[in-house]
């Protein structure tokens, strides 16, 4: 079992930034078989939606939404039974507002099976 937790969200005006954290913790079999984390959000009266998600080999992917103002990073010194997952947030704007999700997925699971609790990001205009 992997639990997550997400820090980091706030209020913020347009075109300023945000760093959000997820911290992935477990055993040492769980979080070795963790084979992707990603980020997700979900605005208000809208469907959850993914942003960016980050391999267990270092591949990163995004949103055409978010792609040149997002990064997702992983903290280079990686503990066994925990890791740290960034979202670098640049350029905000309204439409980015909501709550973000982390999210993990294990080594042959077909979507992501771990989710955080959530962290609220206020972009204001």
């Amino acid at each position: 079992q992997v639990q997550l937790v997400e820090s980091g969200g706030g209020l913020v005006e347009a075109g300023g930034s945000l760093r959000l954290s997820c911290v992935a913790s477990g055993t040492v079999v769980s979080i070795a078989r963790l084979q992707a984390t990603g980020w997700y959000r979900q605005a208000p009266g809208k469907q959850r939606e993914w942003v960016a998600g980050i391999s267990n080999g270092g591949a990163t992917k995004y949103a055409d939404s978010v792609k040149g103002r997002f990064t997702i990073s992983r903290e280079n010194a990686r503990s066994t039974v925990k890791n740290t997952v960034y979202l670098q947030m640049n350029s905000l704007n309204p439409d980015d507002t909501a709550v973000y999700y982390c999210a993990g997925r294990r080594l042959g699971a077909s979507d992501y099976d771990y989710w955080g609790q959530g962290t609220q990001v206020i972009v204001s205009s």
